[in-house]
């Protein structure tokens, strides 16, 4: 698997960046147009590079001074039908689909921080889901919710914060996800109340036995410990950019689920829905932060001699 570089430079770069790019085994296909860039005015540079590799070839890159002076910008080819792709992928050590590019880790991290209208609808719209789980007590329900949820965003932006020591990238997945699910709570309780008032949910139908939804405002030992997993599990898949990994870790924990609970708690006043709900929802995001961070922390020191040494344990033994 090959990743496309495309290099805008200042002439007077130029020839530090092709000299980056030429004379390693695991770099192919590198191109020079001079003067073609108009804004900023310069060279364009491009270049495949096998993904294992692309880390190292971008911090090079930025080292040069391109991330203030000039431009890297970096796709995933639809396919590479060629044989020097094929040699590429060989030289370079480790297997693309364990392959790190911190760049793309800090990247999605700045993103999942970033307060957006439509990350506030969806959350809203996942605990409305939960609540009415609750109500109907369906598991279907709750699955959807989880899903529908993008809380995990913000979790993985304050796990990616607390691995680079961006304590402003922390503070802001933290707020963005306190206020969020603040907002979310608010809504759907005043939407609770006004059910209540109308007669649609009834106290009855909050603090009944609930065979099927009952957990996610049990919090035991067990939530604490799935938490932890499904933090591991989100951390993993954001670092190798493994996006449909995400929605098993989306599925895995309750925290949109007690969210709902907890409004449904607070539009009936019952202490035991609250409490339950509250602990569940901290144990659920105080676990996956504390997983995420640990899990990208052994990442960064060690991924690397590892996916190297156990693709080579992998060639011997195929």
């Amino acid at each position: 698997m090959l990743l496309h570089l495309r290099v805008t430079a200042p002439a007077d770069l130029t020839e530090s960046v092709c000299q980056t790019l030429c004379g390693h085994e695991w770099i192919t296909n590198v191109t020079l147009q001079r003067g073609v860039v108009l804004e900023p005015a310069g060279d364009l540079v491009e270049a495949d590079v096998a993904r294992e590799k692309a880390g190292p070839v971008i911090r090079e890159l930025t080292r040069l001074g391109l991330r203030e002076r000039g431009g890297i910008v970096v796709t995933s080819p639809t396919g590479t039908p060629f044989d020097a792709a094929d040699r590429l992928e060989r030289a370079a050590p480790g297997h693309p689909d364990d392959a790190v590019i911190w760049e793309s880790v800090e990247a999605a991290a700045e993103a999942g921080a970033v307060p957006t209208v439509s990350f506030h609808v969806f959350l809203v719209l996942a605990v409305v889901l939960a609540a009415v789980a609750v109500i109907t007590d369906s598991a279907v329900l709750v699955i959807g919710a989880m899903v529908v949820g993008p809380e995990f965003s913000a979790i993985a932006a304050t796990c990616a914060g607390l691995l680079l020591g961006r304590w402003g990238l922390v503070g802001r997945g933290l707020r963005l996800l306190v206020l969020s699910f603040l907002l979310a709570i608010v809504v759907v309780t005043l939407l609770a109340v006004l059910a209540r008032a109308t007669g649609l949910v009834t106290l009855e139908e909050v603090v009944r036995e609930r065979p099927n939804t009952g957990f996610i405002w049990h919090p035991d030992r067990w939530s604490f410990i799935v938490a932890l997993v499904a933090g591991a599990a989100g951390a993993l898949a954001l670092a190798i950019e493994k996006t449909a990994t995400m929605v098993g870790v989306f599925i895995s924990v309750t925290t949109v689920p007690a969210a709902g609970n907890l409004a449904l708690g607070l539009a009936f006043l019952d202490g035991g829905e609250i409490r339950g709900s509250l602990a569940q929802l901290g144990l659920n995001v105080a676990g996956m932060i504390i997983a995420g961070t640990f899990v990208l922390v052994v990442m960064r020191l060690w991924w690397t001699p590892i996916t190297v040494a156990s693709e080579r344990l992998f060639r011997r033994l195929s």
